[in-house]
């Protein structure tokens, strides 16, 4: 074949120039787009709007409530469905009090409200306006730690130290209430307080020395 025959249709993709190739990629690349736009279902649409929607609902929906925590009055803008526990989590930077099952059943998240213990991922922040509410932050005085607190340093009280604030407020409570005067006792009152590591004798040892001592708790 001679070179004047030779003509731009025998030519490969790539020598037939690259404008063409090029062209023909963006073609495709923002066909499939629209495509993929056009079949987008309308739930995903929808729950776009809706959680935008639930950003907007919750500023105009909080409350706004007055209460004491470990000593200091706090005036806060809450909203209706936040728990105690995230309150004092997410809002009031207070991490000692623990998030464990967020069920009510590990005992990790326990706080007073008013002097009596509570589950606080079971507690609408909203219930404690007006009240007082001392976490584990609250026990010590300044840098004197509280008698519980000692007994459990003193007798290894614990392992890993997840369970540890909510175990020193029960405890506290138990003492109060009067529900420390034999192991039997204090087992079954402390019983909504879960040790994955298995520390359970020697934080019932803490509470008898706390409740033997007669110190004030």
């Amino acid at each position: 074949m001679s070179s004047d025959k030779f003509t731009e249709k025998n030519l490969p993709e790539e020598e037939n120039g690259p404008q063409h190739s090029d062209a023909r990629r963006t073609f495709l690349k923002q066909s499939s787009l629209l495509t993929a736009l056009a079949l987008a279902p309308s739930a995903a649409i929808k729950a776009a709007e809706l959680k935008f929607e639930e950003k907007v609902a919750a500023v105009f929906e909080q409350v706004k409530v007055t209460l004491g925590i470990n000593g200091k009055k706090h005036k806060l803008s809450i909203e209706p469905r936040a728990t105690l526990l995230d309150l004092l989590r997410e809002q009031m930077h207070l991490t000692g009090t623990k998030k464990g099952c967020d069920y009510g059943q590990c005992g990790a998240c326990t706080v007073h409200v008013d002097g009596q213990r509570v589950l606080s991922c079971l507690t609408l922040a909203a219930m404690v306006d007006g009240k007082e509410v001392t976490t584990i932050e609250g026990l010590a005085n300044g840098d004197k730690l509280h008698p519980m607190q000692e007994a459990f340093i003193k007798h290894d009280g614990f392992q890993c130290g997840y369970c540890t604030p909510g175990q020193i407020m029960s405890a506290v409570a138990c003492v109060r209430e009067g529900h420390a005067d034999s192991d039997e006792e204090i087992r079954e009152y402390m019983s909504g307080n879960i040790c994955r590591c298995g520390a359970y004798p020697n934080i019932v040892n803490a509470i008898k020395e706390v409740k033997n001592g007669g110190q004030r708790v």
